[in-house]
C-alpha cells in the first residue's frame, strides 16, 4: 500500500521522529542517573511502548486502569497509575496485583488513603501507594509543607500497604514558553518533591521513590538531585503545543493525519477536507499561546509545511485557510480536490485518541514516505 491507498482521515506516525524522541529523552535522562518512567498514555499502543522499553525505560506509568490491564496482559508489569485512587476502583487494581502486576497506585488525602488501607485489610490485597505532590498549584495534589502530608504517610503504614514514595507531575509547564521559566518550574517540582520525601524520612516513614516530571520539565531540567526516576508522555510524538512551549520544532512532530480536499469555498479562501473535530480532537491549546495554530498545522503529503492551517472545523469536515488572512492566492489551484494533506495536531494524545489505529511511514530518499506497518490503540477506563 501506498499512502494515497489509505482511507482518510488516517494517524500516521512518522517512525524517524518518533525513534528520535525516544532516544532523545532516554539519553538525557541516562545522563542524568535517573530511571525513566514513560507515560504511554500518549500513544496507548503497545508497540510504541515496547520501543521506549528497549531504548532503557523502566517501568510505564497510565492513566486508566484498562491501560494498565493492556499492558500488562502484553508482559510489561512494573506499572504506576498516575490518577488518584477511589474505593469503587480497588477491585479493579487488586485484581492486577493479585495476577503478579506490580501496580503502584497514588493518593493525595486522607480519606484515598483510608479506603485503600480498608480494602487492603478486607480483603488481605497488598497495595503499594505513592503520595502525589502538589509542586506548582497546578492540579491535584497534596502540599509538601503540609501536615497533611505525614498524615498521609502514616495512614499509609498500616496493615498490607506499603508506602512506596512520592510522585509529582509540573502541568503548568505547558503554559510557558521561555527556557528560563522552564528550568525554574523543573527546579521548583525537584526541590519540592525532594522536600516532600525529606519530611516523610525524616517522620521515620519510608520514601524510596521520589518522581517527578512532565515533557517541558524533563527536557529543562538542570539537575534532578534527590530524584530517582523521571516521567513524561507526550515527548514520544510532541504536538503543537509543545512547539509553542519550545521544547520542540514541528520537524519534531512525529503524529499528523492524512486527509483529502473534498471541496472549496472559493470566495471565501477554503479549502473542505474530510478530517474535522472528530479526527483532530476539539483541543484548541494552541489559542492561548504565542501561536495559534487553530485545529493544525498543514503539510503536504510528503510532511512539508504549508502557510495553511486548519481555521475551522466541524464534525467531518475541515476548513483549510491561508496563515495570512490577506493572501489572495486560489487556494482552489494551489490545493484542487483530491489532494492529500497532512495536519500536526495541536495535542497529541487528543488526536491519537480518535483514532483506532496507528499508520506508520518513514521517508524514503526521494522524500516521499514509505507506509509501514499499522499498529492499534486501544480505549476504554
Amino acid at each position: 500500500m501506498q499512502l494515497q491507498d489509505l482511507s482518510t482521515p488516517a494517524a500516521l506516525i512518522e517512525h524517524q521522529r518518533m525513534t528520535r524522541n525516544i532516544e532523545r529523552m532516554q539519553q538525557r535522562m541516562n545522563q542524568f542517573g535517573v530511571t525513566f518512567r514513560p507515560h504511554v498514555k500518549t500513544t496507548k499502543c503497545i508497540e510504541i511502548a515496547k520501543a521506549q522499553i528497549d531504548a532503557g525505560a523502566q517501568g510505564i506509568t497510565v492513566s486508566t486502569l484498562k491501560e494498565a490491564e493492556q499492558f500488562f496482559a502484553a508482559g510489561m508489569t512494573d506499572i504506576l497509575y498516575a490518577v488518584g485512587m477511589v474505593a469503587p476502583k480497588l477491585k479493579q487494581a487488586a485484581a492486577l496485583i493479585n495476577n503478579g502486576c506490580k501496580l503502584k497506585i497514588i493518593a493525595d488525602n486522607a480519606d484515598s488513603a483510608k479506603a485503600i488501607v480498608a480494602f487492603s485489610q478486607a480483603n488481605q490485597t497488598p497495595f503499594e501507594v505513592w503520595i502525589e505532590i502538589d509542586t506548582d498549584d497546578h492540579r491535584s495534589g497534596v502540599n509538601p509543607e503540609s501536615d497533611e502530608l505525614l498524615t498521609i504517610g502514616r495512614y499509609l503504614q498500616q496493615g498490607n500497604v506499603t508506602l512506596g514514595g512520592v510522585m509529582t507531575h509540573a502541568g503548568s509547564s505547558y503554559d510557558l514558553h521561555t527556557p528560563d521559566a522552564l528550568m525554574a518550574l523543573a527546579e521548583q517540582e525537584r526541590r519540592l518533591c525532594v522536600l516532600a520525601a525529606t519530611r516523610l524520612r525524616a517522620a521515620g516513614l519510608p520514601c524510596k521513590n521520589v518522581s517527578v516530571g512532565s515533557t517541558p520539565t524533563a527536557l529543562s531540567a538542570q539537575t534532578l538531585e534527590g530524584v530517582t526516576e523521571v516521567r513524561a508522555g507526550v515527548y514520544v510524538l510532541f504536538d503543537l503545543v509543545m512547539t509553542n512551549v519550545g521544547v520542540c520544532t514541528t520537524e519534531d512532530i512525529a503524529l499528523s493525519v492524512l486527509t483529502t480536499v473534498i471541496g472549496h469555498q472559493k470566495d471565501k479562501g477554503w479549502a473542505i477536507v474530510d478530517a474535522g473535530w472528530m479526527a483532530m480532537s476539539r483541543d484548541r491549546g494552541t489559542q492561548n499561546q504565542t501561536h495559534d495554530y487553530g485545529y493544525g498545522q498543514v503539510c503536504d503529503s510528503n510532511g512539508k509545511l504549508l502557510n495553511y492551517h486548519m481555521s475551522g472545523a466541524n464534525q467531518e469536515h475541515g476548513i483549510i485557510s491561508h496563515v495570512s488572512p490577506t493572501c489572495t492566492a486560489d487556494i482552489s489551484a494551489e490545493l484542487p480536490v483530491g489532494t492529500l494533506l497532512r495536519i500536526l495536531p495541536n495535542h497529541a494524545c487528543a488526536t491519537g485518541a480518535q483514532f483506532p489505529e496507528y499508520n506508520v511511514v518513514a521517508s524514503t530518499d526521494e522524500g516521499s514516505p514509505a507506509l509501514g506497518p499499522t499498529w492499534p490503540r486501544f480505549y476504554g477506563w
